[in-house]
Parts: structure tokens; C-alpha cells; sequence
């Protein structure tokens, strides 16, 4: 308690490009080892690069997106470092004249609002990929990531917790998804954190020594690691020890970092100028016409639910979580004509069967004609809600019609009273038991009558009606 973590993230995101960003090789993920490559990416003497323009293009609206100002003339670098998965021994980079700068993104904390600022956006090259054979002791390299274009996005230290850093990354990560500017699968690798940290005694402005957490690519390993890590760093200094500034490498699955290499300083990578690309000048005209491209983002795209669509602003939260069910609730609920219906049933019916089988709200395939029928039929009082949560599962699990279930399956809603009423004295005669318990002042045995009837009805009638019936029965 009288230490205080300091963070600040380095976040590399994989653009949405058909092409690399030096040459025309494919960006398509999960390709066989070493087939997505040609000798431009792989560094071959002789080879020269030339400049993917939509990468630009991606670079400005992901600053325009982050609050960035834009880098009129910017250029590329040339970051020098020896590794087996970086083949010319260089990495094209942006240090000197990044192509956004100064940004920021407000996140929600437990004390309210905070401000984290961004440093710098540039865009780079990425390297290829190292697989690590301990029980053979050998390391196998695939270079097709090797060009495939990246944003790295650079935040000031401004975090003080994993919730403030979760917070800010689930908020760049559905910019960067509604804005068209990369995928972020985490799980193949289109978006990764690195992890910079430093504990200090609470109220010293000093910073401490900093580690840094590499490649982490799940929400859940970043929070971890930083517990993890936090936690370390307190214990060293705790017990007289200096912590080591240098690069770690988090294990998920034993739940710790280990130590891979000191930490490099800039002046050790040796940037210059890359001589093979010419500057890049960005002018307002260009920037204009990629703002005015720009869809809606998360946080527009809250405000109009709740000032001009009446959502409260915690269903709003959870439906711009996704574009895909954003989408969806847009879509459903201009078919039903009931936007707080359809943003009900989306956050609670269906975020349920979402959660319970662990499924992608962004991968789902659902028709949003199909929810707004359940809609229609439950506030048209066809059908009840808990027959509508049935024609949901329906539509998800089986692609089914809800009106066809409803309709094979005689599920809709019998409104004649008489009817009721037949099956009504048909359970109090079959329950004396909690007949009795009623009569002698136990309320709640009306609700297991309750759920009699509405069994013997399959479900297919309002349970207040029944209620309602049943009381005016017994007493």
C-alpha cells in the first residue's frame, strides 16, 4: 500500500491491408511457414522497398481517431539490431518524425474520468516469428510476418493500475476494430502490448527503474503480468535489492516473468535516416478526406444511443463494446421500431447465451429480422417473454424462424379465459398440498401453482394472468 505502479504501454497493432507495407506479398494470416515471403521482406541484398499507401492512410486516421496531431512530413528510420527474426538486421521504423503525435483517449476509472496521453503513433515493419522448441532445444523461424504493416502506438507512463490499463486497451482496441483499421485478434497476434513498469514509494516524483514485458496478446496475461510484475519490483526493494532495468518474458502458464536481456536504450538500436524511402508530405486535403470517411466511433456512437435513442448509458456501454452487435442492435431495432427492445433483449437474452458459451460477439452470425419478430410477437402479447427466450436460443443455436418454432411447436399465447380457467382448476385439484399451504397463509405456494399451469400450458400463457386466476380461485 505505500507503493505506487507506474506503466505506460507500447501497443502494436497489425493493419488491415491486403499487402505488406514494403512489398506485395499477403498480410493473410495462418499461411505455411516461409510462403508468404519474397526477398524484399526477407531483407536479400539488392532488394528495394516501396511504400504501401493505405498503411499511410490507416497511420492518419488512427491519429485522427486518438486525438493525434498529424505529422505533416514525416519519414522512415532505420533501427538497427541483430536477431534471428529480423533477416537484414534492421527494422524500418519511424523515431525521428513519427507520423502522429501528441494524442489521447479518456478511459473510465473508479474515480471517474482520466486522460491517458499518447506519445506517438508510427508505423514500422514487423518481424518474424520465433517458435521455441525447449524439449528439442532448437528455435524454428517463419518469416511471413516479416513486412506485414504495423501502428505502434506509444502512451505516456499515465497508468497507475491493470484496470486502467485494460480500460484504455479495450477502448483503442474498438476504435481500431470500428474504424476499419485492424482486425485485433489478439489470439493470432494483430494486436500485443509491451508493458513498460516502475513501482515508487507514493509521493516520490522520481520515476524507479523500469522493466519491460514483451509481446503479451490476451487482456487476461497483460493483467496478470502487471500484478505479477508490480509485485517483484516491491519485494526487491523491499528487501534491499536495486531492480534491473531489462526485457522479461511472461510465462502465462507459470504465471511469471523471467529475464531475457538488459533493456536497450535508443542509442543502442543506432537510428538513421532509411535511405531507400523518400519523406512522406501529408497535406490538409488528404487528412480531410480521411476524416470525412471515418465512420462512427464508439464514443459518438454512445451519445446518439442515449440522447436520441433513450438507452440508458449502461446498455450503450455494453452494445458499442462490439461492432458487430452494435450493428446489430441498429439493425433490429429499426425493424421492430423499439429501440430500448431491442437493446433489452440484445444486452441481456443474448449477451446471456454469448457468455454462457464463451462465443466472439464479433465473429456471431445472427439475422436481427429474427430477433425483431420475438420482439413483435412478445410486446404483441403472442407469445410470452419466456417463450421468446426459447425462439432466441432457436435462432442462434439453429438458424430457425422464431415465428415457424412458435407456430410448430403450438407456442402461442392462449388469451381464452375459459380455456384458462379449465387448466387452473385442473392443477388446484391435482396440488392439495400447496392448495392448503395457501389457504393457510404461505403466499409463496401460489407461485408453485403458478408454474404448474404454465407447465400443463407449455409455457404458452402470461404468468400474471395466471396469477391473477388462480387467486381469485382460491380465495
Amino acid at each position: 500500500m505505500n507503493y505506487e505502479t507506474v506503466i505506460g504501454l507500447e501497443v502494436h497493432a497489425e493493419l488491415a491491408t491486403e499487402s505488406k507495407i514494403f512489398c506485395g506479398c499477403t498480410t493473410k494470416f495462418g499461411g505455411e511457414p516461409n510462403t508468404q515471403c519474397c526477398p524484399v521482406c526477407t531483407g536479400m541484398p539488392g532488394s528495394l522497398p516501396v511504400l504501401n499507401k493505405r498503411v499511410v492512410c490507416l497511420a492518419i486516421a488512427a491519429g485522427i481517431a486518438t486525438n493525434c496531431e498529424i505529422t505533416r512530413h514525416c519519414r522512415f528510420d532505420r533501427k538497427n539490431y541483430f536477431y534471428p527474426d529480423l533477416p537484414k538486421a534492421y527494422q524500418i521504423s519511424q523515431l525521428y518524425m513519427p507520423v502522429c503525435q501528441n494524442g489521447y483517449l479518456e478511459i473510465d476509472t473508479a474515480d471517474g474520468k482520466k486522460k491517458i496521453g499518447i506519445k506517438e503513433i508510427h508505423m514500422e515493419e514487423d518481424a518474424g516469428k520465433l517458435i521455441h522448441h525447449d524439449g528439442e532445444n532448437c528455435t524454428l523461424i517463419d518469416y511471413n510476418r516479416c513486412g506485414v504493416p504495423l501502428l505502434e502506438i506509444v502512451s505516456h507512463p499515465d497508468f497507475r493500475s491493470a484496470e486502467e490499463v485494460i480500460s484504455y486497451l479495450e477502448k483503442l482496441k474498438n476504435i481500431l476494430i470500428y474504424a476499419g483499421i485492424s482486425d485485433c485478434k489478439m489470439q493470432e497476434g494483430s494486436l500485443r502490448a509491451d508493458v513498460n513498469l516502475s513501482v515508487r514509494k507514493k509521493g516520490c516524483l522520481k520515476m524507479g527503474t523500469r522493466t519491460e514485458m514483451k509481446n503479451l496478446n490476451s487482456f487476461k496475461a497483460i493483467s496478470r503480468a502487471i500484478e505479477y510484475e508490480s509485485g517483484r519490483q516491491i519485494e526487491l526493494i523491499e528487501a534491499g535489492k536495486k531492480v534491473r532495468q531489462e526485457t522479461r518474458r511472461w510465462d502465462d502458464a507459470k504465471g511469471e516473468s523471467s529475464a531475457m536481456r538488459s533493456k536497450e536504450e535508443v542509442h543502442d538500436y543506432r537510428y538513421f535516416p532509411e535511405p531507400d524511402i523518400p519523406p512522406v508530405e501529408i497535406s490538409e486535403q488528404w487528412i480531410e478526406n480521411i476524416k470525412g470517411n471515418l465512420p462512427e466511433l464508439p464514443d459518438a456512437k454512445k451519445k446518439r444511443y442515449v440522447e436520441e435513442l433513450g438507452i440508458s448509458s449502461y446498455d450503450a456501454d455494453i452494445l458499442i463494446r462490439s461492432k458487430n452487435i452494435a450493428k446489430l442492435f441498429e439493425e433490429t431495432a429499426g425493424y421492430c421500431k423499439s429501440p430500448k427492445d431491442a437493446a433489452n433483449w440484445i444486452t441481456v437474452e443474448l449477451m446471456k447465451i454469448l457468455n454462457e458459451e464463451g462465443a466472439d460477439p464479433e465473429t456471431i452470425n445472427i439475422d436481427f429480422e429474427h430477433i425483431g419478430k420475438i420482439i413483435k410477437m412478445v410486446n404483441g402479447g403472442k407469445i410470452n417473454r419466456n417463450i421468446g427466450k426459447q425462439a432466441l436460443s432457436k435462432v442462434f443455436f439453429e438458424k430457425r424462424d422464431p415465428e415457424a418454432f412458435v407456430r410448430e411447436n403450438g407456442l402461442s399465447m392462449l388469451s381464452d379465459r375459459e380455456e384458462i380457467e379449465k387448466i387452473v382448476d385442473k392443477v388446484i385439484s391435482d396440488n392439495p398440498g400447496p392448495v392448503h399451504d395457501y389457504k393457510n397463509g404461505k403466499e409463496k405456494a401460489v407461485g408453485y401453482l403458478v408454474g404448474q399451469t404454465m407447465k400443463a400450458m407449455k409455457g404458452a400463457a402470461d404468468p400474471s394472468e395466471i396469477n391473477t386466476i388462480l387467486k381469485e380461485k382460491l380465495n
